[in-house]
């Protein structure tokens, strides 16, 4: 739920004849599976629901397990038809990727880091250099070699101690983001046998190069509540207890400042943050208080010279603001204003350098990169030229330069990491996206930003792409995605897989819908809680006003989107079901009431400040008014693909399953319904770059053959 579910980033090339019949072609007489009713009683608040898929949350259930299996031969028995083209997809998708890539190398500590790729190959490479991009590279994992033998596979949290000579890694075979970390020796190569089980993935080294501090889950919720500290040579169940969050609403986590001269641990829920720190030369201290926790004070912090600069809506500065405060007082009572609030722009964040401060912000929708000398003189924005843009700060961790590392991308522009001089103003482009193939030309298409009235009278932007040449006629295939919650702003970004569906002649837009953050705080905090069903009419309001601006039509267009932007979609059906010709659900969060009420669920009660808490009636009954699988009723539906995986620890399986299940009993007509289970895989799906686009391919095949286009 809680996780922004990011949307898989690959694209295709120009086929463009749209079959006049837009009926898929069907496979006749096979026969949708059935979950069994087995009705149970949920009573709240003298209320009581009847669910009669409750039993499909037994996940070591054989009956549980077989009738997934059975939606999964129901849906390729279906869609049987489309696999050549899947398959054919598949392959023009890959042959746009680069595959012998690596990304940007970045220096830290002494050494060039890469992440690079082989051709052939699903996983990356992380190699480093000493001292000089010409020096002999050091492999320090190849994870195409530690992936042999598992279905998934993801490493994650690299963690290099000071003296260059230990990384500590976190490994995932299961895709339910519980990591094992173990610890490799750099210089000898040898992996220690020690294993450190049950965590995040990350970890952080002290000063000494001997001490690991690193977060575990709660083995039930897999909420982050301890931190652990490890000496080098001990066994894992010597390992100390650090800190232990006990309120069950906060996940707590550490990390070393970019100065290195402390570490921190956090504590957070959706409206309240919290630091400890702890110099990084005294790992066996006491950490201390940075700000006690007070329920809605929201700060992070950034450590440089003898200072912290917090950013915090301190004072109800909705949109935050940047305060300054001596690293010997660091209570609220001592921080004083840099940067006031503003009420028209958000303060997203700060990078900080030994002559410039350097602030990302959002005004109208837009990201904003201000550099300010700390001179105090002549300060500027980075200019960017049109409004379907998306640039933010990347790798840069070193104090004592003036080179910013940033990245910048359009809907139509592929991604560029940019190396800009602070001083000079001088820009140089290290990396540009390749899209291979010889046939893509950014020129070839058109971008705009278009903005919908809301029902309330609310002006919510909408970003789009599409091949130049396209008449509004109301016959164009238009997807349209949204995420809306937990203040994530959905930027505009390129796909090169994308482009499979823009040169076949479809429309791709972004709702930019109130439960994001993409106008400022505002328009977060007017999107959720008991102002949550805004988030659905707005992305309604946008479906009937690109249907008026005739880009396309309700026979043509289509929405898409995942976790609690599945939620979107389970509640956009219910509510419109008429706009929509197909829909593409990616592990949608959509049994809310039931999920929210049941707090051994992975990442319940850290929700209770996004959703509001059900134990209470208000939140119970505001829930209840929109939650997807409540509300399913006795009407046509448009056609439906919807994704799940088994090992999901965001949005359990059992939630698509119970919804479709219900779905198939209650929809009219004879619109299609898919229930496309990964067996294998969690949250985000596959963990190899070309499995990945695999689970594309079925999502655009499904869309693709419901307008009739063939290949």
């Amino acid at each position: 739920m809680k996780y922004q579910f990011l949307l898989s980033c690959v694209c295709l090339t120009f086929a463009s004849a749209i079959a006049q019949n837009n009926k898929p072609k069907m496979v006749e007489k096979i026969k949708a599976p059935l979950a069994a009713v087995k009705p149970k009683q949920l009573e709240k608040h003298g209320h009581v629901r009847t669910d009669n898929y409750y039993w499909l949350n037994e996940r070591e259930n054989p009956e549980v397990i077989d009738y997934l299996n059975k939606e999964n031969d129901y849906y390729n028995a279906m869609t049987a038809h489309t696999k050549q083209f899947q398959a054919d997809l598949f392959e023009e998708m890959k042959a746009r990727i680069k595959e012998d890539d690596s990304s940007v190398p970045y220096l830290y500590n002494g050494y060039y880091y890469i992440t690079r790729y082989e051709k052939g190959k699903d996983y990356p490479i992380y190699a480093r250099k000493k001292g000089s991009l010409e020096a002999n590279e050091e492999i320090m994992f190849d994870c195409n070699e530690m992936a042999k033998g598992h279905s998934y596979f993801q490493l994650s949290g690299l963690s290099v101690s000071e003296d260059n000579k230990w990384c500590a890694f976190g490994v995932d075979t299961v895709s339910r983001r519980e990591y094992t970390i173990q610890i490799k020796n750099l210089e000898s190569g040898e992996i220690l046998p020690v294993k450190l089980e049950k965590t995040t993935g990350g970890s952080t080294w002290a000063a000494d190069n001997k001490t690991l501090f690193y977060t575990r889950k709660d083995l039930v919720t897999l909420r982050s509540d301890k931190i652990y500290k490890h000496k080098l040579g001990s066994e894992a169940k010597e390992d100390q207890v650090v800190f232990h969050e006990k309120d069950d609403t906060f996940s707590t986590y550490i990390y070393k400042e970019k100065s290195k001269k402390y570490l921190v641990i956090g504590s957070s829920s959706t409206l309240t943050s919290e630091y400890q720190i702890l110099k990084s030369d005294n790992p066996d201290g006491k950490f201390e208080l940075f700000q006690k926790r007070t329920r809605g004070l929201e700060y992070s912090i950034s450590h440089f010279g003898d200072s912290f600069y917090v950013v915090t809506n301190k004072d109800k500065a909705t949109n935050f603001k940047l305060m300054k405060t001596p690293e010997t007082a660091t209570a609220k009572e001592n921080w004083v204003d840099l940067i006031p609030h503003r009420k028209e722009t958000l303060l997203e964040g700060i990078e900080i350098f030994k002559d410039y401060l350097v602030v990302v912000e959002r005004n109208n929708g837009l990201n904003k990169i201000r550099i300010m000398p700390w001179s105090g003189k002549d300060e500027y924005y980075l200019p960017f030229d049109i409004e379907t843009y998306t640039a933010y700060t990347t790798t840069n961790v070193d104090f004592d330069t003036e080179i910013l590392r940033y990245s910048y991308q359009s809907m139509a522009t592929p991604s560029s990491v940019i190396d800009f001089n602070m001083r000079t103003k001088e820009k140089t482009i290290k990396k540009e996206q390749e899209v291979l193939g010889g046939k893509f030309d950014k020129n070839n298409y058109t971008e705009e930003r278009i903005w919908a009235t809301a029902q309330d009278g609310t002006k919510v932007p909408i970003s789009m792409v599409y091949r130049k040449g396209i008449k509004k006629d109301g016959k164009n295939p238009l997807l349209l995605y949204a995420y809306g919650s937990y203040g994530s702003s959905m930027d505009p970004y390129f796909s090169s897989i994308r482009l499979s569906l823009l040169d076949r002649g479809f429309i791709y837009a972004i709702a930019h819908i109130r439960g994001g953050e993409d106008l400022g705080r505002e328009w977060y905090e007017n999107g959720k809680l008991l102002k949550k069903k805004n988030t659905f009419t707005d992305f309604i309001d946008c479906s009937k006003y690109v249907i008026e601006q005739q880009y396309t039509s309700a026979k043509h267009l289509y929405a898409e989107g995942g976790s609690a932007g599945g939620l979107l979609m389970g509640a956009i059906i219910n509510m419109a079901p008429e706009l929509y010709n197909g829909v593409i659900a990616q592990v949608p969060f959509v049994d809310v009431v039931t999920t929210m009420l049941d707090d051994s669920i992975p990442l319940t009660t850290g929700e209770y400040d996004e959703w509001g808490n059900p134990n209470d009636k208000k939140y119970y009954d505001y829930m209840l008014s929109y939650s997807p699988y409540d509300n399913v009723k006795q009407q046509k539906y448009p056609n439906i693909l919807v994704t799940t995986g088994l090992h999901d620890s965001q949005v359990q399986y059992w939630e698509p399953a119970k919804w479709v299940a219900k779905l198939r009993v209650m929809k009219l007509g004879d619109s299609q319904l898919f229930l496309d289970t990964n067996m294998d895989t969690g949250h985000g799906g596959a963990s190899g770059r070309f499995e990945a686009i695999k689970e594309v391919t079925k999502e655009y095949t499904f869309l693709l053959d419901l307008e009739g286009i063939k290949k």
